[in-house]
């Protein structure tokens, strides 16, 4: 594409946008075609400042129950299918959850996930967790609380949500064309009913996936578009850490240049969503992270993740501002 058609393309593309019009799979696949990624992503952040403007979501997640999980996951250290030698602990205590609140509240973090292995929790485990959320919300009123505790049931959501919870987060991981090539045990279906679940106990959703398994770019593509067809307005996107003992311990790490076009892709197909840079982002150099801030990424799981080490919320926040973000949760459904 010359650079003249392609400079067309943008234009129009934006144009299209702010028109309140949604782009479509061979419009976005013809954006992505141009050789010159930089207009690209010039166009993602001014859609990102017209749709989200400076708002920045910061979250952060605590290891509720790890490891043992029953499922297939072939990029998940926590599976039990896999030799990963991972430290696995049971459901998380009272004061261990409260104090892990107490210090997100302190460093300025918007929202707090108890996160839990496995296909399902048990009725006393959600009755236990929905204690703890009591009470972390009865200490911290203001602090936003979410889960993710995967397929659970409307019933045990309820509970959640009559305990605090606002949110509830559960990935779809990958394009319907490729999932089945990576998980076995459950499929996208019983995910969306979880989802659907979740929204009629009255939460908000947070529903992403992860990049570099394997997929191909058209497959990016689909993803962002199923994503957009549940509705997810906040959209976690994770670049895979390879992880030694799991079937794609040896996959072939993502460039740069293919994290940031991904996140001008999902930008394109979900103008309006927080974007949320989670697990891998840790591969990107701190220039090349705050490229990513001002391409189209506003939101940010911040500390540590499940099985694997992030940035520090202190260094988060000073990047945050020095990119001219504000720090702060808002509602997106």
């Amino acid at each position: 594409m010359n650079s003249c058609k392609n400079q067309n393309l943008l234009s129009l593309s934006e144009q299209k946008l702010y028109a309140g019009h949604n782009l479509e799979q061979p419009e976005v696949t013809k954006l992505l075609t141009a050789p010159d990624k930089e207009p690209l992503y010039e166009l993602a952040h001014r859609v990102t400042e017209h749709f989200t403007g400076r708002i920045f979501d910061t979250c952060s997640i605590l290891s509720a129950k790890v490891g043992n999980c029953p499922e297939d996951c072939k990029w998940c250290a926590q599976s039990a299918h896999y030799n990963t030698h991972i430290q696995t602990h049971p459901l998380v205590s009272l004061p261990s959850a409260l104090a892990y609140a107490d210090k997100l509240t302190q460093q300025g973090v918007a929202r707090y996930s108890l996160v839990a292995s496995g296909r399902r929790l048990t009725d006393k485990e959600v009755d236990t967790l929905a204690v703890i959320y009591e009470r972390i919300h009865s200490a911290h009123p203001k602090l936003r609380l979410c889960a993710s505790f995967g397929l659970l049931t409307e019933k045990q959501l309820a509970v959640l949500y009559a305990a605090g919870v606002s949110t509830y987060h559960c990935n779809l991981e990958s394009a319907p064309s490729f999932f089945p090539t990576l998980c076995t045990t459950h499929t996208q279906a019983q995910k969306e009913e979880t989802i659907r679940a979740a929204r009629r106990v009255g939460m908000q959703i947070c529903c992403g996936g992860i990049i570099g398994m394997g997929e191909s770019q058209e497959q990016r593509i689909e993803f962002a578009f199923y994503l957009r067809t549940i509705g997810s307005l906040s959209i976690p996107i994770n670049f895979l850490q390879p992880i030694a003992g799991t079937p794609l311990e040896h996959a072939q790490p993502l460039t740069e240049e293919e994290i940031l076009t991904t996140i001008a892709l999902f930008r394109f197909v979900n103008p309006r969503s927080y974007l949320r840079f989670s697990g891998g982002r840790m591969q990107l150099s701190e220039a090349g992270q705050r490229k990513a801030i001002y391409i189209g990424i506003n939101a940010a799981i911040t500390g540590d993740f499940l099985t694997t080490t992030g940035q520090t919320v202190a260094r988060d926040m000073q990047i945050l501002a020095e990119c001219g973000k504000e720090n702060s949760a808002r509602d997106w459904e």
